[in-house]
């Protein structure tokens, strides 16, 4: 792909990465060629450089990669939740009210939650807790008497009575059923403490999903009662004279559904089984729709990506609420309340990872002039093809080039053969691969009209890829690309008022075979290379990875001891830009501290090593001091490159 670089706009960046189709409106690209994010600033919008967001923290002593949190985005997708039910709800002339909560292990880090608490005060919007951690962290940050805290997960005796305990105090605390064994406890902890519960129970829905995380809902789903289980806890509860208790129906589909039929579907099903409990007797009031809520990755609108979705938000809102509405009405019984626990939806786009590249790997033909005298004949017959092709220069197209191709591949092979056999030497296996490298390239330069394989045109495109290095880890920072193949859309952040012209593998720099990102969306398809440009590893390269704050800052590990990168949150006031929040990533201390090592000890038994070696007179007492600070000065220092 290195080739002269045509005429290019800010528009062909544009297309080429999506910025405008899974920006959101949030992201888009300047003037200058950078990408910028819009943020509020007082009653007007501002759009803010990324590059110049780096330089800003740069100057503040801060290193890449960074991870930028955008607390306008969060406020926004707040805003466009509760404002999108709310306009769903007066259209339909919906009787219920909508109380979202914000489930809380999507993105657990202490400035989500309190903006999260901040931002959603007006409309009341509340928590989910899947654990006693969690529901400790929400008690502590949803203190409205008019929001729920909803209370998920396996609980045990001290869980349960933390939930108790905070609904004696005010607080609208939901405790859902997950497993029928879950209700005898509740009940004896309330006749213990004196609390009459707050309950839901979570059901297994029958409707199929979609997507990766269709097996979430569905007859075999490992969390939720099935319908006859439903049933028996409300036996147990109206024998108890407790029914009263039982206040809200919890379902749950997967994190991002990307059909908006299934999700429809869904929520009939759900409505009936609502409309059955209260036609059971159960005091009802509220149906919590779980996640679901699916943003688009790849900028595609289609529901047959997992990455993707083919609806939005407004569509969301108006389908589940005429959904529900319909079988509530031809019941005859009251709306219900909404709950939905959209957090992917609303804390994806919160975040971008900015990275910068540190070295490049690629092919590039020396160029053999001449074989040595009497060279094995599969060498010369490669070399020939090279000279009759390659050095010749014109061009071939069609079966002519396929010819060449399949030449070229043949001989390859060969001489790997005769290598194995000890017919030819090293050197010449080499000067043999170099030829076939270099004739691979020219075919790849001349096949743009295609004619080959898929698997023809994966090794031609072998030959045009670069492998650019990035500081960064996938296992810390994009763990659900690694796991489930989850899309992020990648970009440069600047310079694209110019053409790109590599094609490009972006490599971490953990010494993992799959630390790597192989699949980017570009040019409204899924493709294995990602167009960049040509740089020079002296110049800073910078690349914005979207998308990622759901789930990666907690799902990430430890792979090679990378630790968490910076952290730093911005906003503008006054026209200027505000560094609100910084937060240094892991020492290399730090994270060896998290692996059960005592750094201490380490600094001791390194020490000793080098004093040995200065006894042995191997070096001198003042390269130990130098030795030593450089270990000790490695220990305090990021794990991530630093330049």
């Amino acid at each position: 792909m290195n080739k002269k670089a045509p005429a290019w706009a800010l528009e062909d960046s544009a297309k080429t990465y999506g910025i405008r189709d899974w920006g959101n409106d949030y992201f888009d690209i300047s003037a200058k060629g950078e990408v910028v994010v819009k943020l509020r600033d007082g009653n007007k919008t501002k759009a803010v450089s990324l590059p110049d967001i780096v330089r800003g923290m740069r100057e503040r002593g801060m290193q890449l990669p960074v991870l930028i949190r955008f607390g306008d985005l969060l406020r926004w997708r707040i805003e466009e939740l509760n404002e999108g039910f709310a306009s769903a709800i007066r259209e339909a002339n919906y009787k219920g009210v909508y109380r979202g909560v914000y489930p809380i292990k999507v993105n657990q880090q202490q400035e989500v939650i309190e903006e999260v608490t901040r931002y959603g005060k007006k409309y009341h919007y509340g928590l989910e807790a899947g654990s006693k951690p969690e529901l400790i962290a929400a008690l502590a940050y949803m203190q409205d008497p008019e929001a729920y805290i909803v209370c998920n997960g396996y609980k045990d005796e001290e869980f349960i009575d933390l939930a108790l305990h905070a609904q004696k105090m005010g607080l609208q605390v939901i405790l859902v059923l997950e497993m029928p064994s879950e209700l005898d406890l509740i009940l004896e902890r309330c006749k213990r403490l004196g609390v009459k519960p707050l309950l839901g129970v979570r059901i297994r829905l029958s409707t199929e999903s979609a997507g990766h995380w269709s097996d979430s809902g569905g007859d075999q789903s490992v969390f939720g009662l099935n319908i006859s289980q439903v049933m028996r806890t409300v036996d147990v509860l109206r024998e108890k004279g407790m029914l009263d208790c039982l206040q809200m129906l919890h379902y749950h589909q997967g994190s991002q559904i990307p059909s908006i039929r299934a999700i429809r579907n869904a929520a009939v099903e759900a409505a009936r089984v609502y409309v059955g409990l209260v036609q059971e007797g159960a005091k009802m009031g509220i149906l919590d729709l779980g996640g679901g809520l699916a943003i688009s990755y790849d900028g595609v609108k289609s529901c047959n990506s997992s990455s993707s979705s083919d609806y939005g938000m407004k569509e969301y809102c108006a389908d589940v609420i005429e959904a529900i509405g319909e079988v509530a009405d031809e019941a005859g019984i009251p709306h219900p309340n909404i709950i939905s626990e959209s957090g992917r939806a609303i804390v994806a786009y919160y975040s971008v990872l900015v990275i910068n590249i540190l070295d490049i790997n690629r092919y590039e033909a020396q160029g053999i002039k001449k074989l040595p005298k009497k060279p094995p004949a599969l060498l010369k017959n490669i070399f020939d093809l090279r000279e009759r092709t390659v050095a010749n220069g014109g061009s071939h197209k069609g079966d002519r080039l396929q010819e060449i191709y399949n030449d070229a591949v043949y001989y390859r092979d060969k001489i790997r053969t005769e290598f194995g056999s000890g017919k030819i030497s090293l050197r010449q296996r080499s000067q043999g691969e170099e030829l076939y490298w270099e004739i691979l390239s020219w075919v790849a330069k001349q096949s743009e009209d295609g004619g080959f394989t898929s698997e023809q045109m994966e090794r031609l495109n072998s030959v045009v890829t670069d492998f650019y290095y990035g500081n960064f880890s996938v296992f810390q920072s994009l763990p659900d690309f690694w796991a489930i193949d989850q899309l992020f859309p990648v970009m440069p952040i600047h310079r694209l008022k110019e053409a790109p012209t590599r094609s490009v593998v972006l490599s971490d720099i953990t010494c993992d075979c799959d630390g790597k990102i192989d699949r980017f969306i570009h040019d409204r398809e899924i493709k294995s290379t990602l167009p960049l440009h040509d740089i020079k590893v002296e110049d800073e390269y910078m690349l914005g990875i979207f998308l990622v704050g759901a789930y990666q800052e907690t799902l990430g590990d430890l792979h090679n001891l990378l630790g968490d990168t910076n952290v730093v949150s911005v906003k503008v006031e006054g026209g200027k830009l505000k560094y609100t929040r910084e937060l240094e990533g892991d020492t290399v201390a730090e994270v060896l501290s998290y692996v059960e090592y005592d750094t201490k000890e380490m600094a001791r038994r390194f020490r000793a090593l080098a004093e040995d070696a200065v006894v042995k007179k191997r070096i001198s007492p003042q390269e130990r001091f130098a030795i030593m600070e450089a270990y000790e000065n490695g220990l305090r220092g990021y794990t991530y490159f630093e330049s």
